[in-house]
């Protein structure tokens, strides 16, 4: 594997990557580790030989040596050849075998020179296999398809121009054939070998970065769930207490009555606030958002919010036309209930005094509709903070159910929260 590998493999994911080899490096070829190396890879260094590569390098080189002196051996006693040919064939057989060394550099164009070379050299035969090889391990099918054919067609007019004089042609021919054949295939064997455990590294490196992509996705959703739900349960809960401690504040002569009545809000709402909190720790602590702490709010509790509301001293009229709430589902009704909350809070804050009518109605099979409506408050309202996340939130949540979520203004200069959700 060499230069033209690194193009034709799968890009490599930018990030810390650990040491494959760490204890024998020498063993392994050099184009493996450079293709297993990606800072080598991007930054365009050629591999440098291990040692590995120059005890296989030198073991090809003599192999070439020692086929070339077979054939020149062969090519002495052979009446077709004449001396000065001969001569010629050995400086020919003598400049590929030491050609030999840069297979790894040139494969394809080795393998491209050694093909004329071997059909007017006998010395030279076993440096082309050789140079075939290379080319079967270290480039595409498509460059040892074209050679290697080459190579195999000329084999017939080979034997028919420089006949051996102690083998037949019907027999010379099918072997070198055969042999060429299946030098191709080992080669390609080992180039298919090198490209499987490059595959599995990529794969397992994407399926490291698509691990660590999906455990950060899980917790942004799991931050973005925790913000909403401390924002839907604690922003009611913090509601009272502002408007209950600013009246306080802005009435230091109410009677005591009055007085009493909302430093019990105020108490009640802290407490309750508290209780929240300590449920959402608990659901942090216990990674279970629906079976730890206290049981989560249904279509049943609207009763209760909107008593707590009108304890609060707000004016609140609910019409519920669900003949049985209970029969709702859990996720619909705690998210019916979240969009009444909100929408309460929401009038508390920027509509204080005015009357908020609430309407639930549906049936399985047609859906639940939530309608929180206030109408436009009476003088100048002072000026509360907000984020403007809530109505985000109830989006977000009517979306999760299945359902939508509707609010803005309405002609008469109120404002509406409309919602519908599935109810199967």
């Amino acid at each position: 594997m060499s230069g033209d590998d690194v193009e034709h493999a799968s890009p490599v994911p930018v990030g810390a990557t650990p040491a494959l080899f760490t204890g024998r490096r020498w063993f392994f070829p050099s184009a493996l580790l450079h293709e297993l190396d990606p800072d080598a890879a991007r930054a365009g260094r050629r591999p440098r030989r291990t040692a590995r590569d120059w005890a296989v390098d030198f073991s090809c080189f003599v192999l070439a040596v020692f086929l070339g002196a077979t054939a020149m051996e062969a090519l002495a006693d052979n009446p077709h050849v004449p001396p000065g040919l001969a001569a010629v064939d050995q400086v020919i057989g003598a400049l590929a075998c030491a050609a030999v060394w840069l297979r790894r550099r040139w494969p394809l164009g080795l393998a491209v020179a050694m093909t004329p070379l071997s059909l007017v050299s006998d010395t030279s035969g076993g440096a082309g296999l050789i140079a075939l090889f290379t080319l079967a391990v270290h480039r595409p099918f498509r460059n040892v398809a074209w050679v290697g054919g080459i190579n195999v067609a000329l084999v017939p007019l080979y034997y028919w121009v420089r006949p051996d004089a102690d083998v037949p042609y019907l027999v010379s021919v099918p072997f070198v054939v055969v042999l060429t054949v299946a030098i191709v295939g080992w080669g390609m064997f080992v180039r298919a070998k090198r490209q499987l455990m490059v595959s599995l590294r990529d794969r397992a490196r994407r399926a490291e970065t698509e691990a660590r992509l999906r455990a950060e996705q899980g917790q942004r959703l799991a931050r973005e769930a925790i913000a909403r739900e401390m924002h839907d349960v604690l922003a009611h809960r913090l509601t009272l207490l502002s408007v209950h401690a600013g009246a306080l504040e802005f009435r230091p002569d109410a009677p005591p009555a009055e007085t009493a009545r909302a430093a019990g809000v105020i108490r009640e709402s802290a407490h309750e606030a508290l209780q929240d909190l300590r449920e959402i720790i608990g659901v942090l602590r216990a990674g279970e958002p629906d079976d730890t702490g206290r049981p989560q709010p249904t279509l049943a509790a609207l009763d209760t919010l909107v008593a707590e509301s009108l304890e609060a001293g707000m004016k609140v009229a609910l019409d519920q036309r669900v003949e049985d709430p209970a029969a709702v589902p859990a996720s619909v009704g705690r998210t019916a209930y979240r969009i009444v909350q909100e929408g309460l809070t929401n009038a508390r804050k920027h509509a204080p005094g005015t009357e908020v009518t609430v309407t639930v109605t549906g049936a399985p099979g047609t859906g639940l509709t939530v309608r929180v409506h206030n109408p436009p408050p009476v003088g100048e309202v002072p000026h509360v903070p907000g984020s403007g996340q809530g109505l985000i939130g109830l989006t977000e949540r009517a979306t999760l159910a299945g359902g939508r979520l509707e609010h803005g203004h309405t002609p008469g200069g109120g404002f509406e929260v409309r919602a519908w959700l599935p109810w199967q």
